[in-house]
């Protein structure tokens, strides 16, 4: 395999220490957050560690957006994601991407 197909391939499985560095916060909230969104379901190693899929990794996405940039409680995130899940899914979606864009443009701008 090229380093290129390396970089382009996903990983199964996060640690909780990636998944807090990924929004900045600490491995407790990341906890927290999974014992209060039934959306956030990591494995579990041998050991007990959790692993967390691509998939929380999305969910994770979603709840940061509602409760962090947006200011939701913790009820109103959960209200919010219970009436209509999609919606949320696809604003946090269309975020994520508008903020990579800004920061390619950035990095363009800083390079001429």
């Amino acid at each position: 395999m090229s380093a290129e197909e390396a970089n382009n391939t996903e990983k199964l499985y996060y640690p909780i220490s990636e998944v807090a560095k990924m929004f900045n916060v600490n491995a407790s909230l990341i906890r927290f957050w999974e014992k209060e969104f039934d959306i956030i379901k990591p494995k579990k190693n041998k050991k007990g560690n959790r692993l967390f899929t691509q998939r929380d990794v999305d969910n994770f996405h979603v709840i940061y957006h509602l409760v962090k940039e947006k200011g939701y409680t913790l009820s109103g995130a959960k209200e919010r994601l219970a009436k209509n899940r999609d919606e949320v899914e696809t604003n946090t979606e269309v975020i994520k991407t508008l903020k990579d864009i800004k920061t390619f443009l950035l990095d363009i701008k800083s390079k001429l």
